[in-house]
């Protein structure tokens, strides 16, 4: 625990406002815990987890391209968000009018097991594709393209990343197959990776 406690601090000194809720956490969890209230330590150490998800988040949300395909990031809409239960995050961005480009990447999602099945079994996933989804790489890692046919004749594309526990999903609408690879490729999955994993 003590460990986890001077790393955690020695990491986020960065944000000065998040330090301070976290520093004032911690200090409540020593407290708690030595007073033999382990409920009350086990909260205030999921709210220190939680800043740091938030912090975390922050800095990927840095990492992310300005401008996609020509469009330019609405940054008045990013947001970064503790998932419930203060398991991991959620950060999210969009390029474009209406959206055009979107961004998610949901750390700890329960789709994860279900996406690496298809993903690392050939057996599954060729039962699984049904001609609309392929299966992808980008900067070293697998993926799922999918193809969305819209009842206004648009053609949209989502693309799913695990990244460890994490799932990073990119949506592209009225765009081609080729279009949104190379918007994908501009995304910095491995540094992203380092950070949220």
């Amino acid at each position: 625990m003590k460990y986890l406690i001077i790393l955690a601090c020695t990491f986020f000194t960065s944000n000065i406002f998040s330090q301070q809720n976290f520093t004032t956490d911690i200090a409540t969890a020593k407290t708690a815990y030595s007073s033999g209230k382990l409920e009350d330590a086990h909260f205030a150490l999921q709210q220190a987890m939680q800043e740091i998800d938030i912090i975390i988040g922050k800095e990927v949300i840095a990492l992310l391209p300005a401008t996609m395909n020509n469009l330019s990031a609405n940054t008045k809409d990013d947001n970064v968000m503790s998932n419930v239960g203060f398991m991991g995050s959620t950060i999210h961005r969009t390029w474009g009018l209406n959206d055009s480009v979107d961004l998610s990447i949901i750390g700890n999602s329960p789709l994860i097991t279900t996406l690496n099945a298809f993903l690392n079994t050939p057996l599954l996933g060729g039962m699984m594709s049904n001609g609309n989804s392929k299966i992808i790489k980008i900067e070293g890692y697998k993926g799922q393209l999918t193809k969305d046919d819209n009842s206004n004749g648009q053609t949209n594309y989502t693309i799913q990343i695990p990244l460890g526990s994490s799932l990073v999903t990119f949506t592209a609408k009225n765009i081609t197959d080729t279009q949104i690879m190379a918007m994908a490729n501009t995304l910095p999955l491995q540094q992203i990776a380092k950070l949220i994993q």
